[in-house]
């Protein structure tokens, strides 16, 4: 029986899925006709001919402009972007109960709540080890205002949030205190889909919950109704790939009057002046989205919203948990003719509760750590496309390696000038471990063949030696100081 005939006998719901192969030979033909493998879909979405179509023919069509006007091109441009929050707030089914707040991107999201929340002394953070580092920056607001700043551990090996270490922390706050909770919906490390549940959890002990929903949304159907966080941050390009530079802050109406602007800029003031050094904060969104918003894009999302819902989240839910279990399986089983395995897993290495996101480092038949910068230049070179590093996600890579606060200490003793290729030398001095990995992701896209490509190239490292798979050759962006995304 060949590969494809196991996987389809053994992952039946897989056929029903075949419209998205139509859809990528119409819509995504130029992975196939550039013969490209793309594998990095937790780092970005990629587009549809169409959305580009349809928003090119939108800007052909009209004439917009800066939307702080009324001019006839600004109220043209108004009525497109309040389209496209209205768009956003029914597809997550928010409509009067939240606001939607047009940011750059997740990240600018994340920093609207860090710095507008109340934290006071008495008050409290609670993060957990899987938070992207945009969510870990808010701990930095919280401490500059006197709160205290935690974190809920992870349980190894699966790199689930400990919930009794959790609610341990929970019960630390003060009802009366302003206290955020926050985490991700789905690890971007790891791809573990943390439970929801944990939104009225944190309630229930008298906190606000922020989710960071980036990783989550592009595969999972969010419902506000069902679940109520107070904060919710999100990034289109993930959903859909088009466009970028525009994300998302959902803020419960509840909770919005919680928050505190530190300052006002164009367009988030209805008065300013100079001579009363005073001003009138805007009200609702406007008071949040500083300067002028990226405003040709943002009819974009409303395409984006729409090709997604033709699509169906279901089913790109279906696909995607297919392929993950199957690639999962396969590299489970890849093993050197020694008996040990070419790959290590981090996570779940089973589909309960886990998303299209896996992550893993390659052995060489002695069992010896294969630089995983090297494993994406030889990936990159087999016209595949995955992504390498912590994923802006130290938490879970510190966890998943391993790694103490002493590890980290040492790298940070190294100073300014600390770099990815330096830590790993310091980390190699202190034991054969590593920070980084490598991630594998599926998405709407993704189909079978992507898959085989991979495990073929993943098997093709079984019974190779360090030395045969040889160093960086290449000047890598990921030997800069460790940003390597998310």
């Amino acid at each position: 029986m060949t590969s494809r005939a196991r996987f389809l006998d053994s992952h039946p719901s897989y056929t029903a899925t075949s419209a998205l192969d139509d859809l990528r030979a119409s819509e995504y033909g130029r992975l196939d006709a550039l013969g490209q493998v793309y594998l990095d879909y937790t780092g970005g979405g990629l587009h549809a001919d169409s959305q580009v179509h349809e928003h090119a023919a939108l800007m052909s069509a009209h004439v917009f402009g800066n939307p702080h006007s009324a001019s006839p091109s600004s109220s043209a441009m108004t009525n497109a972007v309040e389209r496209a929050r209205a768009a956003v707030l029914a597809y997550f089914n928010g409509t009067g109960e939240y606001t939607a707040v047009f940011t750059l991107n997740a990240s600018g999201a994340l920093k609207l709540v860090g710095e507008s929340f109340p934290f006071k002394p008495g008050g409290r953070l609670l993060l957990t080890a899987d938070n992207h580092n945009s969510v870990n920056g808010i701990r930095e607001f919280a401490r500059t205002k006197g709160a205290t700043t935690d974190y809920a551990p992870l349980t190894v090996p699966e790199l689930r949030i400990d919930t009794t270490a959790l609610d341990a922390r929970l019960a630390q706050a003060d009802p009366a205190r302003a206290n955020l909770f926050a985490f991700p919906a789905q690890s971007n490390f790891s791809g573990v889909k943390h439970p929801l549940s944990l939104i009225d959890r944190a309630h229930a002990r008298g906190w606000q919950v922020l989710v960071d929903a980036a990783a989550f949304v592009p595969t999972n159907r969010l419902d506000l109704r069902l679940v109520s966080p107070d904060f919710v941050a999100i990034s289109f390009y993930k959903m859909f790939g088009y466009p970028t530079g525009v994300g998302c802050l959902l803020i419960r109406n509840t909770a919005l009057p919680t928050l505190r602007r530190p300052w006002f800029a164009g367009g988030t003031v209805n008065f300013a002046t100079v001579q009363a050094r005073g001003h009138v904060l805007a009200s609702n969104e406007a008071g949040f989205e500083d300067g002028t918003l990226n405003y040709l894009s943002i009819p974009a999302v409303e395409i984006g919203l729409r090709h997604l819902e033709r699509v169906g989240i279901d089913t790109i839910q279906t696909r995607t948990h297919c392929l993950t279990d199957w690639l999962l399986t396969e590299l489970l089983a890849l093993h050197h003719d020694n008996g040990r395995p070419v790959v290590h897993l981090y996570g779940p290495t089973t589909c309960a509760d886990r998303g299209a996101t896996v992550t893993m480092n390659f052995h060489d038949a002695n069992g010896t750590l294969l630089d995983f910068r090297r494993i994406e230049e030889l990936a990159g070179q087999d016209g595949i496309s995955l992504r390498t590093g912590c994923f802006c996600n130290p938490g879970a890579g510190e966890t998943a390696e391993g790694l103490t606060e002493d590890d980290m200490r040492a790298g940070l003793a190294e100073g300014a000038d600390i770099t990815l290729p330096r830590f790993l030398q310091v980390m190699q001095q202190r034991g054969n471990r590593s920070l980084g990995a490598v991630r594998v992701s599926l998405g709407l896209a993704s189909n079978i063949a992507d898959v085989d490509r991979f495990l073929q190239f993943a098997a093709g490292f079984r019974d190779q030696t360090t030395v045969a798979v040889g160093a960086l050759t290449v000047d890598d962006p990921n030997c800069r100081v460790i940003r390597d995304g998310s």
